[in-house]
């Protein structure tokens, strides 16, 4: 009995969580952003007042998840996150992994499917925060080039998608593009979660059995310039370093070893 009401309960408060943070989305796209138009003049300035707020607005939409029960998390390394012009990649098990990502780090760009930017819901903190979409092509790993070449710091998630229930990861090509393109360090970032919930498949309210678990940990940098030893071709090498990130996420996901 106690463990259906406890279900019951996250159930209820996983759709409240949604509601708030749809509701402040809207709120972002309607209020603050007209109002940062009105005080920051300088478009640098202002981008970086707004992703201060979709910072802080990211962090409290976890916070409130954790204090009424859906998730618990534990995190590792989050000092190396405080470097600017970081490229960070990341793995992709749940529907909050960019909003925990970003909740984490003051002033951070973030490459995002597209679908977001047209989202009455999302599409607020998207456009406000300058996001780019992960539809562009090399138009997109461009666009990286110059917020990377600002000291910007840049988050993508290389599987462009959730990852499925069965746990294969499947990296797009994109994210490697960048980072040998750009001649760009990597600093990994592996999410591991149980039992997994808000997986690529699952509806909201189809809640775990016990609250999801996640363990966030920041790896060391990992350096691109290997991939491209004996003067490589970029393909190549952005073909040699997709296998690399592919294996290490499989193995900080525990997919490897089972």
């Amino acid at each position: 009995m106690g463990k259906r009401l406890d279900r019951a309960w996250r159930i209820v408060a996983t759709g409240f969580c949604f509601f708030v943070f749809g509701l402040g989305g809207l709120v972002l796209g309607l209020f603050c952003v007209p109002v940062l138009l009105l005080f920051f003049r300088d478009p640098r300035r202002r981008l970086r007042a707004s992703r201060f707020i979709v910072h802080h607005f990211f962090r409290f939409f976890i916070g409130l998840m954790n204090f009424v029960g859906v998730i618990s998390y534990e995190l590792t390394g989050m000092e190396k996150l405080q470097r600017p012009g970081l490229l960070i990649l990341a793995n992709h098990p749940s529907l909050i992994d960019v909003i925990f990502i970003i909740s984490l780090i003051p002033q951070s760009g973030c490459v995002v499917k597209s679908a977001l930017a047209r989202n009455p819901f999302t599409r607020g903190p998207v456009h406000a925060a300058g996001y780019i979409t992960n539809d562009a092509g090399l138009a997109m790993v461009e666009d990286c080039r110059v917020h990377l070449a600002g000291h910007e710091t840049i988050v993508i998630f290389p599987e462009g998608t959730r990852t499925p229930l069965n746990g294969e990861i499947d990296l797009q090509r994109g994210a490697a593009n960048v980072a040998i393109r750009c001649h760009q360090a990597i600093t990994p970032v592996s999410i591991r979660q149980s039992p997994r919930g808000l997986a690529k498949g699952q509806k909201w309210y189809q809640v775990p059995p016990a609250p999801m678990h996640f363990v966030i940990r920041v790896h060391d940098d990992l350096q691109v310039d290997p991939f491209s030893d004996g003067g490589a071709p970029e393909p190549l090498a952005v073909r040699r370093l997709n296998a690399h990130l592919k294996s290490f996420f499989e193995q900080e996901s525990g997919r490897a070893a089972s």
